[in-house]
Parts: structure tokens; sequence; C-alpha cells
């Protein structure tokens, strides 16, 4: 194991995955405060630059999903962004598979993050699906879901690369759940540079007098209004 993926896996092993587990379950979203420091952050918006790290680019408006852009890595990921994927999964599946398992659905998560890669690419979906975000004035990203393909793994986390009030105004991360026969409601998450929210991908259970139902859960960011924004995002399962 390299010096990056021990670091996160030090790191994130004293984050509080009590609480956040507790808060995915209430509300779909948790918070990690502080999981890249601030100059990780600058090193990792800086790498957008950097063509040659990149699958693909996505001018958002040219599709309908928003404004802005933002650009898959290719393999093999840059260090930072295979050691905190790798790192963040293995806390995230044991949730994974309660939420399967109250949800009805049979399928469940292995321990190990390459071993589902593995079901992944199997399956046809192995390109990877970490990817960076750069948003200017006006940009804004619209409500989605991130799937990809058959295999999806019910959780994602998307980490802040800058600072609120001081690199952007505006641009704040959304999200809203539909719960059946009720309107949908909306959440404003609030993050600081190098915090990270890690939310739910598509449906999450939520308990109910009757026992467990599914919410569909989507997210999105609201307009910029100033400066720019750029985002990693880091999602566990490959595309098609």
């Amino acid at each position: 194991m390299n010096n990056a993926s021990n670091d996160f896996d030090t790191r994130i092993a004293t984050s509080d995955w009590e609480a956040a587990a507790t808060a995915l379950d209430a509300r779909g979203w948790a918070v990690l405060p502080g999981l890249l420091g601030a100059g990780e952050c600058d090193a990792l918006a800086a790498r957008y630059d950097a063509a040659a790290e990149f699958r693909s680019r996505v001018t958002m408006a040219r599709h309908g999903f928003g404004r802005g852009e933002y650009r898959y890595f290719a393999y093999p990921l840059p260090e930072p962004v295979g050691a905190l994927r790798t790192a963040l999964y293995p806390r995230l599946a044991p949730l994974a598979n309660r939420w399967h398992a109250r949800m009805g659905i049979d399928v469940r998560f292995p321990e190990k993050h390459a071993e589902f890669l593995a079901r992944c690419h199997a399956a046809g979906q192995a390109r990877p699906t970490p990817l960076l975000l750069n948003y200017g004035p006006g940009d804004y990203n619209c409500l989605h879901q991130d799937l990809y393909g058959e295999h999806v793994f019910p959780l994602q986390a998307a980490v802040l690369l800058s600072a609120p009030g001081a690199d952007f105004t505006g641009g704040e991360f959304v999200l809203t759940e539909q719960r059946p026969r009720m309107q949908s409601r909306a959440a404003v998450v609030p993050l600081g540079k190098g915090d990270a929210v890690v939310c739910a991908v598509n449906a999450r259970p939520v308990r109910g007098s009757r026992g467990d139902y599914r919410v569909t859960m989507r997210h999105g960011v609201s307009e910029v209004r100033s400066g720019q924004r750029r985002v990693l995002g880091v999602i566990f399962h490959d595309a098609a």
C-alpha cells in the first residue's frame, strides 16, 4: 500500500462514521468536515487543466444538464483520487448493504472496492467515473442521479475544492427527496473548502408506520453568482 493510501486510511478512520451513518439514515446525506487540506484541494483543482489525465470532457449546456463543465478521470486514476475512493468505500459498504436489505434489494456489496469494480468491469462497466467539476459565474448543475449502468453503489461523495465567499459565491450543493404521495423536499448542504458530502445516489430507505419504504433522491448545484467553484466527485461504480 502506498503512502497516499495509508494517509487517507488513517484520516478517514478518524471521521465520526457513527454520526455519518445516523445522518445518512435520517436524511440521505452527511458531511465529513475537513476531509482534504487546503493544499490538497488546490492541487486537485489545478489538475482540471491537465487534459491528459482525463478520458472525456462534458459541457453541461450541450446536454441540458445545466451550465458549466466537468471532466472524467482516465485510468489509472491520479494517486489522491484513487486512494480516496479506495479508502472511503469500505466505510460505506456496510451501510449500503443495510440499505439494500431494508429496501428488499438482493444485491450486496463486497468489503473491498477492487472486488466491486471487478463486478462492474465484468458487466461492461469499465470506464472510470471520478470527476472534476468546474463552475463559473452563471453556472449550475440540474438535479440528477449518477447511475451509469446496471451496477450502482447507492452512495457517493463530493469534495468542495474551493472556498465559499472567497473563491466563489452561490453554488450551494442541493438535494431533493421525493417520498410517495408527498411533494419534494429540498436541502441545502453547508460545505467549506475541503469538506465532503456523502449522499444517496438514487434511493434510500425510510422507516414508516408499516415498515421501510423507498425515497428517491437527486442532487445538483445552485447558480454560481461569482468566482470559480471546483469539486471532486467520487462515484464508486464505473460506467458502461
